[in-house]
């Protein structure tokens, strides 16, 4: 595990992306941001209506209260007051939420022992600017749709540095898969990865959030794509995005069947299921392939938060294929972060990037709305039973452009 705090680091990341005009508003080929220099007032209105209709003095929150493995012990909902943006910060309405296997980690107290209960989670939101500090006015106006990353993200109004925000067309719960999930594939691949034309590649748990962008980017880079799933309708999405064999591990053994349709093995993977899983996949390498480890959620829930692996032959598997096994963590790839999201974003507004968002539709209590039902997207992620990127709607869409 990292000990550096995983949303701080990330959090620098973005913010190297959103000040100067080097930044992702002159990246992303989607709606540049130009610099206003006649200050904006309107922030002065709402705060004058601070206790009125436009922005409510109390809100609701999820705080980290004891630090546990299991989120719904570790986590409570909180009525607190509305915070107020400082000199150069953002008060965002969050509509959306995007739940991560990290979350539990997060609650944990795994990325950073110096910080103690209680604390703020939530990784992603994504909203509406409804107020904001002087300096941040000569960016952004009341009503701009802004996304960010950052704890603190699991309530209904977050303060976010505007130099942290990322700005986006429009309030949509698919730019947000893109600012975690979809950057991780992106560098983890194009860094890591070392893809080459008519290589093999296999991603586990293709059809979730980060492994949709993993079967599509390989695809991209000409490789033949297999991915593991857990259902017929999983392995049918994972088709229509172009994985070329979709292997449903609830009906097929994944060992026997990577070992008799590829006897030469697998150039590259793109893991993040841990255990028995990574087991296999170190066994299925090809000569000089690359395995790459984003994490291993198979683990996470448990007391020590890492599955057994039985690894005491690793270093003779490695040195017999001259393969080898990447860690990847996305703080530690700051630099690549703003060409990822600019190219992530540029594709998506062609068409050519799909960004599968999982609302719970069809979980057993329905969709996910309002942040007490953060709890049922956590289990139902966990429970395997998400196709793409679990997200939670914080806030129902304005009934008007009043805010």
């Amino acid at each position: 595990m990292s000990s550096l705090l995983l949303a701080r680091n990330v959090r620098r990341a973005i913010s190297v992306l959103g000040g100067g005009s080097g930044g992702i508003n002159a990246l992303s080929g989607v709606r540049p941001v130009a610099r206003r220099f006649v200050i904006d007032m309107s922030y002065s209105a709402h705060f004058m209506d601070f206790k009125g209709s436009s922005i409510p003095s109390s809100m609701k929150k999820l705080v980290v209260n004891k630090l546990s493995p299991n989120f719904r012990e570790a986590v409570s909902v909180q009525t607190v007051a509305v915070p107020t943006p400082g000199d150069a910060d953002l008060l965002v309405r969050n509509r959306f939420a995007g739940v991560n296997a990290s979350d539990v980690n997060y609650a944990a107290g795994r990325y950073d022992p110096s910080v103690k209960p209680p604390f703020d989670i939530g990784f992603e939101g994504i909203g509406e600017v409804v107020g904001l500090g002087l300096s941040a006015s000569s960016r952004y106006t009341v009503g701009d749709a802004v996304a960010y990353f950052g704890s603190g993200a699991f309530a209904e109004y977050t303060v976010v540095p505007a130099k942290e925000s990322v700005p986006v067309p429009a309030v949509r719960p698919e730019f947000l898969t893109l600012l975690v999930s979809g950057a991780t594939a992106y560098i983890a691949l194009k860094r890591l990865g070392d893809l080459a034309k008519g290589e093999t590649v296999l991603v586990t748990a293709a059809a979730g959030g980060t492994g949709q962008f993993a079967v599509q980017f390989a695809k991209q880079a000409g490789c033949h794509v297999i991915g593991t799933c857990s259902s017929d309708e999983k392995a049918g999405f994972l088709k229509s995005i172009g994985c070329d064999r979709p292997i449903n591990y609830t009906t097929e053994d994944l060992a026997k069947t990577l070992k008799k349709e590829y006897p030469q093995g697998v150039d590259v993977v793109y893991e993040s299921v841990g255990g028995s899983v990574l087991e296999i996949a170190v066994k299925c390498l090809a000569n000089k392939g690359r395995l790459i480890v984003i994490g291993f959620i198979s683990g996470y829930q448990t007391a020590s938060g890492i599955p057994d692996f039985r690894g005491s032959t690793l270093p003779v598997k490695l040195l017999q294929k001259s393969a080898s096994i990447r860690g990847f963590m996305l703080p530690h790839f700051v630099s690549d972060y703003r060409e990822a999201l600019g190219s992530m974003m540029q594709m998506f507004a062609k068409g050519k990037l799909v960004c599968e968002v999982d609302h719970g539709d069809l979980a057993q209590e329905g969709r996910f709305v309002g942040l007490e039902s953060v709890f049922r997207a956590v289990d139902y992620m966990y429970a395997g039973k998400n196709l793409g990127k679990v997200v939670v709607e914080v806030f129902p869409p304005p009934v008007s452009n009043k805010l």
